[in-house]
């Protein structure tokens, strides 16, 4: 109130059209986005160190003696010291007193030891059929801002703390996921773009040995087709600070996919657009490397979203508990039908029309996962989700904390933080919003496994 006792007046009233325009200042021309860009990359640079070591390098923490024997190695402490005052040719860590300090290098080694000589009922190694393929995961939403690169991180960490070998690709030009994970992208063909090229590029040479043999002339493969083929998708994988989890990052121009896939389309429509990636991962034995396959996907149900979910076994749709976002991801249902559908009525019509068998597209399980939940104000319409999703929905819901936005500042996931910088409880409620995550995720992955495994032994 003023001293006159009225209400001052709204902010967007009174404005001066003259002070308006001078403030405004001179049009803006193309090079100002240049300029925007390089201040951007130069602050995106500075603030990606904030969770790096000095030389501008990520570095993964050690974990205390605490944090093993609570999270990664089912054993009591005192019989954890036991066995290494026993066993000195084991990793005996860093630190002085009971506190001892061990790499995740060093941890993977105790758990196999544990695995060796441990207790039978024990789980020191995670659940993982020999001789079946890595379970692909997709985490899609065309929704931005909806967590779905910070699902998709933690999941990775997730896997990689339970023991299993991990492979992500960021398949979102942003890169947020290769920051997080610290990866260094040239160019394109340090990206995804190349597999998706060779795998038409392939195409059109098996369709060029048709066509002469029927006199039509050939598709030409330009000079981006021709490199493409020299391109393995091993070549594009890089390690990361996390000794079990590797990258196919991601830069901004992958993005040019969106654009030159349909060109590629046009010009062969034979050609199967949305298997590319699971024939680059096939080809280059990635399935049979890897324990899981995480793919970080655009917000967006463009050509990349597609490849990754047709080469998915589980798909994840995270969305926050908002009207907007219960909406949207509707919507995404409704564009993944549509476009799916689609795909099986168009290549089936041609299949029935030859006698081939029919195709269609499925997955081992689809859930929805509410992020970035608030209790406090949620719930009522969080319930409501729940009620309309069903069986689509995971139980958990994915609390918002104070330690995952303070890890999120400094471009770390919440694995990746010193719970020391915290008060113990609130290191254990904000990491318990993870690993209930990671294990409603990983009883599907074990459980399409185990189906797997059931359907190999009896076929």
């Amino acid at each position: 109130m003023t001293s006159t006792g009225k209400a001052p007046l709204p902010p967007y009233l009174g404005l001066d059209p003259q002070d308006a325009a001078a403030r405004i200042g001179e049009p803006i021309h193309t090079a100002r986005f240049a300029k925007a860009a390089s201040f951007a990359a130069r602050g995106r640079e500075e603030l990606a160190k904030n969770g790096h070591a000095p030389d501008g390098q990520k570095r993964l923490r050690k974990f205390s003696t605490w944090e093993i024997c609570r999270y990664l190695i089912p054993v009591a402490p005192a019989h954890f010291r036991r066995v290494l005052k026993a066993q000195p040719d084991l990793p005996q860590g860093t630190g002085e007193g009971n506190s001892k300090w061990f790499t995740l290098q060093e941890v993977m080694a105790l758990r196999d030891h544990f695995a060796e000589e441990g207790a039978a009922h024990r789980e020191y190694r995670p659940y993982r059929p020999e001789g079946l393929d890595a379970k692909v995961i997709a985490v899609a939403n065309f929704k931005g801002g909806v967590g779905k690169t910070s699902t998709c991180a933690h999941l990775a960490m997730s896997a990689a703390l339970d023991g299993y070998k991990v492979l992500v690709v960021d398949l979102d030009s942003q890169g947020s996921m290769t920051s997080i994970m610290g990866g260094q992208v040239a160019d394109e063909w340090q990206t995804a773009f190349p597999i998706l090229a060779r795998d038409y590029a392939r195409h059109v040479l098996q369709e060029n040995e048709v066509r002469a043999a029927r006199g039509d002339a050939a598709i030409a493969l330009d000079e981006t087709l021709t490199e493409a083929l020299e391109v393995s998708p091993r070549n594009l994988v890089q390690k990361t600070h996390w000794p079990n989890v590797d990258l196919i990052g991601a830069q901004l121009n992958l993005y040019w996919a969106e654009f030159q896939v349909p060109v590629w389309r046009m010009q062969s429509r034979g050609w199967p657009l949305w298997d590319a990636l699971t024939n680059g991962m096939e080809d280059a034995g990635l399935l049979q490397e890897y324990d899981i396959i995480l793919l970080d996907t655009p917000p967006a149900l463009g050509y990349l979203t597609i490849n990754a979910l047709s080469a998915a076994d589980i798909l994840l749709v995270p969305l926050g508990a908002s009207f907007l976002e219960f909406d949207s991801t509707g919507r995404f249902f409704d564009m993944l039908y549509s476009t799916f559908a689609s795909i099986e009525e168009g290549e089936n019509s041609q299949r029935r029309r030859a006698g081939l068998p029919e195709v269609r597209f499925e997955w081992d399980a689809v859930r929805t996962l509410i992020t970035r939940f608030d209790a406090a104000q949620q719930t009522d319409l969080a319930n409501v989700i729940q009620a309309y999703f069903g069986d689509l929905m995971t139980t958990f819901r994915q609390d918002m904390t104070a330690m995952v936005g303070q890890a999120g500042e400094q471009v770390n996931g919440i694995y990746e933080v010193d719970y020391r910088d915290f008060n113990r409880d609130t290191y254990v409620r904000g990491r318990e919003t993870f690993d209930r995550t990671w294990a409603e995720v990983k009883e599907l992955v074990i459980g399409a496994w185990w189906k797997d495994e059931q359907e190999r032994q009896n076929g």
